[in-house]
């Protein structure tokens, strides 16, 4: 079975080096230079120049230089994995076994974007690495492989992706094999219930003192590296915040959201709706006991 493989981020290179180190038949890859707007950009070039694959760099999937080379490529599958473009039916419909895609969330639960942020931001408990057919529709193909992932409270942007890469190599080598022997058990989305998470916007990463202390908790560490930070405005600018903890404490229930109850050499506590919030890792700013934020 000769893969054909797009991808330009952290998942695409682990994945991609997974299926080569079990000696997958990796036809050729399509990948990008650069990247303004992927967070984990990951060239996939050097990892092709090492291994003798053929490949590609492209800025537009859906144009005709990709699909000669595709073409050039006679693959039997594609492999999409980590690729913010929507990939028309031109191109899907150049692989005879279809085109497989990857979604970190709990299909078809949670489709759409930014599916480690919000997972962390809405505070579940549970997310999943899944497997399914591409289509002309964001993540409404059939389900070839679903593994729940658990999210504890201490887990970060960068602990649950890590989590859902390790998930994700070891599952991608069993769909492989799966798809070559033609015993992959797919189930239809078609139908089914479920919700499309919006792309976020800046002001959905603003912290906002009146929010509860565990909601702020959430926000915070959903935004934080490798992604662009949770922020707080301060005299009309942004000032990012990377690292809190939450503080239950009912001695500070008639005091408003906002106010600085503390401030130490390097961190500073706040009053939240509700509880209190530790802020301990932070970029610089001037800030007193007793002002408001």
């Amino acid at each position: 079975m000769k893969i054909f493989y797009i991808g330009c981020v952290k998942s695409s290179y682990r994945f991609l080096k997974s299926l080569i180190e079990h000696k997958a038949d990796i036809a050729g890859v399509a990948t990008m230079r650069s990247s303004t707007f992927n967070s984990d950009f990951t060239d996939l070039a050097p990892l092709c120049r090492e291994w003798q694959i053929p490949y590609l760099y492209v800025t537009n999937i859906n144009t005709d230089e990709v699909a000669q080379f595709i073409q050039s490529s006679s693959p039997d599958i594609g492999f999409c994995f980590g690729w913010s473009q929507l990939i028309k039916n031109n191109i899907i419909s150049m692989f005879p076994m279809g085109m497989v895609g990857y979604h970190p969330a709990a299909l078809p639960n949670n489709r759409g974007r930014h599916p480690i942020i919000w997972a962390l931001a809405l505070g579940l408990e549970k997310t999943a690495s899944s497997f399914f057919m591409l289509e002309d529709t964001p993540d409404t193909g059939d389900i070839l492989s679903q593994v729940e992932v658990d999210i504890l409270y201490d887990d970060t942007a960068d602990t649950l992706m890590k989590k859902l890469l390790t998930t994700g190599e070891k599952q991608i080598i069993t769909l492989w094999h799966e798809l070559e022997n033609n015993t992959v058990n797919r189930i239809s989305q078609s139908g089914s219930a479920g919700n499309t998470w919006r792309k976020r916007n800046r002001l959905d990463g603003q912290i906002d003192w009146r929010m509860s202390a565990q909601a702020i908790y959430n926000l915070v560490r959903a935004l934080t590296r490798p992604y662009i930070g949770a922020h707080f405005i301060k005299n009309k600018s942004e000032i990012k915040v990377w690292r809190v903890r939450e503080i239950i404490n009912n001695h500070y229930r008639h005091i408003e959201p906002g106010k600085i109850i503390e401030v130490n050499h390097d961190s500073f506590c706040v009053k939240a709706g509700d509880n209190l919030i530790e802020v301990l890792e932070y970029d610089p700013v001037d800030i007193s006991v007793g002002e408001y934020l």
